[in-house]
């Protein structure tokens, strides 16, 4: 790094005055500068972590979190360590920013994934399970059962387990049988008449759940006067290890021991060479389940032998055996959070309001309401079901000609597919853009694609080479002698169960040049178009990328000629090289940088004549956050843009994304003083970045007032 003497008077920032006369060159190239990705998405499950090992959250939201950290980390290992396996194996290195070799994150991500498996089982062991028992939710061990409670998950396992159960054997004559991805198996140890051992593995079923409860008893009166019920379950590998004999009828059961697989679900496409996306992608998800094994666990008392069958059958890296103490696969106490009516070990219930421009009812009209002024939904404060109640009265509307969209996770059930469904069967000009490509979520696009494709719906599946990840409606009405159209964008999905967990913005409108925008995104998506510019709307990989580089840029030059710039960036992922540079640039100008990340983030905060005015914090509650908004003070004159794309690589130059402006002046203030300022004063919900990558709590002084971000807006809302 190479010192210069800046021989200009210093700039005073409003938070910040540089006291110093120097300027530091640095080589923004630096891998020093960057975090690595992986590591810095481990670092979002210990905040999830620490959900569950908070106290002051309801106990069984505790068990959800503890839940979500299990689910997260299975995805984990299917997508992130399947994809470096990969690079492994090929000798292909694509390094990222900070330098690391696949082996070397490889080596990082095994020392961290097992201190947070290990924690997770000390967690249940030493804390949840126990208060859970005190609030009588006892989550048992089969040894653990009496008499009345063993007859119960004995007859359970013969009356319906038993008979789904396949034992599969391995010797000579039976190869080892194929383990599937993210299966719970016993192996077990047998000995015949004949004194000979053989090796078997059962499967345990995902027919049924994995904590069986058995009958509830009611407990002791509170003090309220209520009588909850005691609950019990137990888990149902052990009851099926227990009652193996009925599987292996005169045989000796030596030993029995659980593992549990995971396997690389990282898929890649051949999009260029598939004359039916479809029937490819059907295909691609059947194969999921054959791909290498990237994670076994185990419980220590595995004896080394068996230990050898699985390391070797399995093509193993003995390295990627995770020995754990207690049950496997803790996602599956997210039964125990979903079964138990304890509403009093839960998070206030709450119903989502309905925003005021629609009235209370939404038998309004809608279309009325939208052409008034533009309408900002901030879920799941506000309901989504204006969004559904919009497209379901746009398929029932005469005047209505055409309805398109982009469906990315839309979840079963859907309201949004069976309203698409509804215009089409009404005459109208139906296309849907069906995303098949969105991770964990094929199996049910398919289904929807083939269900719109009978209904006669105009389905397409994107662009070759891109996964379609904007989230956008088209509504075309007839009104009087000329055409309008009616444009719903979102920073998240149109599913109407998750719009209650996870907090997005939208925005419906019928403003005239995002309508043609909008029309002319899905000539591009199910047409053929090499549309280069649009007049309102950022589109990825079209202008998205220039164009946020250029707000920052305005902001670095408002900055550097005395005039007033500030950046607040809220996303999910901040990853992209080049951005992180352009944002170490504004830093380096003046400009005070807050980024609120809820999950990867390779940008070093705080560091000296880098990113001195950056900030990094994350939100971590009962809502998910979901939401990207893109906030410029532009010397006054704010800019404020929201959509479906995080500062990745592949948002910017691998998917087909939208980012739009909020053009209201009101939605603006909204934005920036009931929004985002609320963000800025949390300190209950959020962690702060420090330099080395690791989070702490925002720091509190005393007589500081506790912000939740996520309840001050809940109350908010209710209040309103």
């Amino acid at each position: 790094m190479t010192v210069v003497k800046d021989t200009k008077s210093n700039e005073k920032n409003e938070e910040l005055e540089l006291e110093d006369s120097f300027q530091v060159e640095y080589d923004l190239d630096d891998p020093e500068l960057f975090l690595n990705r992986e590591i810095s998405m481990l670092q979002f499950q210990w905040r999830v972590f620490e959900e569950a090992a908070d106290p002051s959250n309801p106990l069984l939201e505790r068990v959800k979190f503890l839940s979500i950290v299990a689910s997260n980390m299975d995805e984990f290992f299917m997508v992130r360590v399947g994809g470096l396996k990969l690079q492994l194996e090929a000798g292909y290195v694509d390094l990222p920013p900070d330098g690391l070799t696949p082996a070397e994150q490889l080596a990082l991500i095994r020392k961290e994934a097992h201190k947070m498996m290990r924690d997770s089982r000390k967690l249940f062991a030493n804390q949840l399970r126990p208060e859970l028992a005190d609030q009588g939710i006892h989550i048992l061990n089969y040894a653990d059962l009496n008499d009345r409670q063993t007859e119960l998950a004995d007859r359970y396992f013969h009356d319906l387990v038993f008979p789904i159960l396949t034992p599969l054997a391995f010797d000579p004559g039976h190869p080892f049988p194929h383990i599937s991805n993210l299966s719970l198996n016993l192996a077990v140890t047998i000995r015949g008449r004949n004194g000979q051992e053989h090796f078997a593995r059962v499967k345990v079923p995902g027919t049924y759940p994995r904590l069986f409860p058995l009958k509830r008893s009611s407990g002791s009166t509170r003090k309220d006067g209520t009588v909850p019920f005691n609950h019990y379950f137990v888990w149902l590998d052990q009851v099926i290890a227990h009652n193996l004999d009925a599987l292996f009828p005169g045989m000796e059961i030596i030993e029995v021991h659980p593992f549990r697989v995971t396997r690389n679900a990282d898929m890649i496409i051949q999009e260029l060479e598939a004359d039916d996306l479809l029937e490819t992608m059907e295909k691609s998800v059947l194969r999921r389940r054959f791909g290498d094994v990237v994670r076994v666990t185990i419980n220590p008392e595995m004896p080394e032998h068996i230990r050898e069958i699985l390391i070797e059958n399995l093509k193993l890296d003995r390295n990627d055996l995770y020995i754990l103490d207690g049950p496997l696969g803790f996602n599956s106490l997210m039964t125990v959070h979903e079964t138990v009516d304890r509403y009093d070990l839960r998070d206030p219930a709450f119903i989502p309001v309905t925003h005021e421009a629609f009235g209370a009812t939404l038998d309004g009209d809608i279309f009325s309401a939208i052409r008034q002024k533009d309408i900002l939904l901030h879920h799941p404060y506000d309901s989504f079901i204006p969004v559904v109640k919009f497209l379901d009265r746009a398929a029932a509307d005469p005047d209505v000609l055409a309805i398109k969209q982009t469906l990315y996770r839309t979840g079963s059930n859907s309201p949004i597919v069976e309203s698409l469904l509804k215009a089409r069967q009404n005459g109208k000009q139906v296309a849907a853009l069906v995303e098949l490509k969105a991770r964990f979520d094929e199996e049910s696009n398919i289904e929807w694609a083939r269900k719109l494709e009978q209904e006669g719906v105009h389905v397409t599946y994107g662009l070759l080479g891109l996964k379609t990840h904007s989230k956008i409606a088209l509504v075309v009405r007839q009104e009087d002698e000329s055409i309008r159209r009616y444009v719903h964008l979102s920073t998240g999905n149109y599913n109407a169960v998750t719009s209650h967990v996870y907090e997005d913005l939208g925005l419906i409108t019928c403003d005239p040049d995002i309508g043609e925008d909008a029309s002319d995104l899905f000539n591009s998506l199910t047409g053929y178009s090499e549309k280069s510019n649009y007049r309102k709307l950022l589109v990825a990989p079209v202008n998205l990328r220039e164009r946020i580089a250029e707000l920052i840029r305005r902001e670095i030059e408002h900055r550097r000629n005395g005039r007033k710039a500030r950046i607040i960036i809220k996303c999910n992922h901040i990853i992209d090289k080049e951005m992180i540079k352009l944002l170490y640039q504004a830093s380096q100008a003046g400009v005070r940088v807050d980024l609120f990340v809820r999950g990867m983030c390779t940008l070093r905060p705080g560091v000296a004549g880098v990113s001195d005015l950056i900030t990094v914090r994350s939100v971590v509650g009962r809502f998910l956050e979901h939401s990207r908004i893109y906030y410029f003070l532009n010397d006054k004159d704010e800019a404020v843009y929201m959509g479906s794309a995080d500062l990745m690589p592949r948002n910017l130059n691998r998917r087909v994304e939208i980012v739009y402006p909020v053009q209201d002046p009101r939605l603006v203030r909204l934005i920036r003083d009931e929004i985002l300022e609320v963000y800025l004063q949390d300190n209950l919900r959020t962690r702060e970045m420090l330099p080395d990558g690791s989070y702490v709590r925002v720091a509190m002084d005393d007589g500081d007032e506790l912000v939740d971000v996520q309840e001050t807006l809940l109350q908010r809302r209710i209040r309103d």
